[in-house]
């Protein structure tokens, strides 16, 4: 294969998220023959599965985008102990109608920013439960919980070089997760 697209969906829609930082910076560590895309969801309506017959045009858009892409990184904020609503709206909508899900198989990468000491550790956990019964393949090991401490970013938006290695390392092990996963082996 000579190109896998990879789908980011950042589950938070504030201006100035630290998550939406961080994916910036994640795919910065991407190696050659890896690109993204960053998945919008901020303009999915609430789901209805009244809805299912008759998507909307942003959701049509989602599953296109979902289905196109070799595998998932999500990057995700925690509210009180779980993953933000508009992540979750954005999850049912291309799972659904029933059987028709648009994540199945795809190869997923959790991680997560938060000024808490346990990082959004909570969110990835209920987040990796979601992702196991909608059949994506969730890289386990290494988990990346991160505070947001100074230093995490550079000056130019990059990942700080007390956190460098860590992170790539963690997406050196996420690429060799979606190569095994696309290629079969």
């Amino acid at each position: 294969m000579n190109e896998y697209q990879i789908a980011v969906i950042v589950g938070s829609l504030r201006q100035d998220s630290f998550n939406r930082k961080l994916a910036h910076a994640m795919v910065k560590l991407l190696p050659p023959g890896f690109s993204f895309k960053q998945i919008q969801i901020d303009d999915l309506p609430l789901y209805n599965q009244d809805d299912d017959s008759n998507p909307t045009e942003p959701v049509k858009r989602l599953k296109a985008e979902i289905g196109a892409a070799h595998g998932l990184l999500f990057v995700t904020p925690e509210y009180n102990r779980s993953i933000p609503g508009v992540l979750k709206n954005a999850i049912d909508h291309a799972s659904r109608p029933y059987g028709q899900s648009a994540w199945s198989g795809k190869p997923a990468g959790v991680l997560g920013v938060s000024v808490g000491a346990i990082g959004t550790a909570m969110a990835q956990q209920h987040l990796r439960n979601i992702l196991a019964y909608l059949d994506i393949p969730t890289l386990g090991q290494p988990e990346a919980f991160i505070q947001m401490k100074e230093g995490l970013f550079d000056a130019n938006g990059d990942i700080g070089t007390d956190s460098r290695k860590f992170l790539q390392n963690w997406m050196d092990r996420y690429i060799t997760w979606v190569e095994k996963h696309v290629s079969g082996a």
